[in-house]
């Protein structure tokens, strides 16, 4: 018998929340499989939704190299961009879009343009509405537009940013960024008139400011293109309920971390269990040992009292977490024998709540998951 952990993935619930999204917003919608798509499986989850989306979105290069190793052939954003001239080759090889958010990337452009041939490139122009992370400053969009419209390698140009605090929707740091998006996309559309002024008609410039988080709660954002990310894997960033609702609709349940007991133990009052003897039983009890640990991603932090689903019956965590195996009490799962099933996380446990008795985040849960858990699709 192999180990029994293992992370159940439902891909037809992520290929719905996706069109949840795409209902939300009315627009394109970009499906975000960076980090090992959020800790699902990088290559199986594009390779699913690569023929039912607008697009894919990834972090690196190198994730965007691994998804056209599969011969994925849809529209596929590299949101951190590259870094020098044989990544640059690279990308237009593998006809990606990228986000272009410092100085030396425009010069990377620059540089190949000279002696580029027959290269149509998707630029995505970060500005940095208030994140502080990447991209160019609002006054110098306009500037940094026309000098990639100047390129002949540069096919179109999307304006884009992130926001800071869009799972907290009634926060004004969303009302200024969006503000200063809106200003910054102003002033980049008169430069754009200015240069086809040739042009009858005015164009409204593609545009993308809104992640999972606005599109959910801030429909001011929602834009010609949007990036889902969290929402997909059937967490709502916005943490307005546990069990992940949107409006009417519920986000689907992409992922059920399960395992079973491999060990039931009686314990007597005042016994411990453990590491650092952390818990110790207030009276006679029953307790289980699960096959799974902060080895497998399970969060070390997530402390006494964190709920566990024993046989269907919710419990809890007892104890600290070990590499491999954690505690779980049984006082009120008398039935649970070795190989009753648990579920860490999944349909019948949010992995919200699992987060937050970890004082972590669902994002942390889903990409911290190691290589030794396996994927059951």
């Amino acid at each position: 018998m192999t180990r029994p952990l293992q992370a159940i993935v439902n891909l037809g619930s992520i290929l719905s929340n996706y069109q949840q999204a795409k209902t939300l917003v009315g627009g394109s919608v970009a499906a975000v499989v960076k980090a090992n798509g959020y800790g699902h499986g990088l290559t199986t989850v594009a390779t699913y939704l690569a023929p039912h989306v607008d697009a894919l979105a990834v972090a690196t290069l190198e994730e965007a190299v691994e998804i056209r190793a599969e011969n994925v052939s849809t529209r596929l954003l590299v949101l951190e961009g590259v870094f020098d001239a044989e990544a640059l080759d690279t990308a237009i090889q593998l006809n990606l879009d990228l986000v272009v958010h410092s100085e030396y990337q425009v010069e990377l452009l620059e540089r190949y343009h000279q002696s580029a041939v027959n290269t149509a490139l998707n630029i995505w122009l970060k500005i940095d509405t208030g994140m502080g992370r990447l991209g160019f400053h609002p006054d110098k969009a306009a500037e940094r537009y026309k000098q990639l419209h100047s390129l002949s390698i540069v096919e179109s140009v999307i304006l884009t940013s992130h926001f800071a605090c869009a799972d907290e929707p009634e926060r004004e740091e969303n009302v200024f960024q969006l503000a200063a998006f809106d200003a910054a996309v102003r002033s980049v559309q008169r430069a754009h008139d200015e240069l086809f002024e040739s042009r009858s008609e005015t164009t409204p410039l593609p545009q993308s400011i809104a992640n999972s988080a606005a599109i959910i709660a801030l429909p001011a954002a929602h834009r010609h293109w949007n990036r889902a990310g969290i929402m997909l894997y059937g967490s709502d960033p916005v943490n307005r309920a546990v069990d992940g609702s949107v409006g009417k609709q519920s986000l689907a349940c992409s992922m059920t971390l399960q395992s079973r007991l491999i060990a039931v133990r009686s314990a007597a009052k005042g016994e411990s269990i453990g590491y650092g003897a952390d818990f110790r039983f207030s009276e006679d009890g029953r307790y289980g040992i699960v096959a799974c640990g902060y080895g497998d991603g399970y969060p070390r932090h997530a402390g006494t009292g964190t709920p566990v689903m024993v046989d269907g019956v919710r419990t809890r965590l007892i104890g600290r977490v070990s590499m491999d195996m954690l505690a779980v009490d049984l006082s009120c799962v008398p039935q649970a024998v070795v190989g009753a099933e648990v579920e860490l996380w999944g349909p019948q446990l949010s992995v919200a709540e699992v987060a937050e008795c970890a004082g972590t985040i669902p994002y942390e849960l889903f990409t911290g998951l190691t290589q030794r858990v396996p994927r059951v699709y």
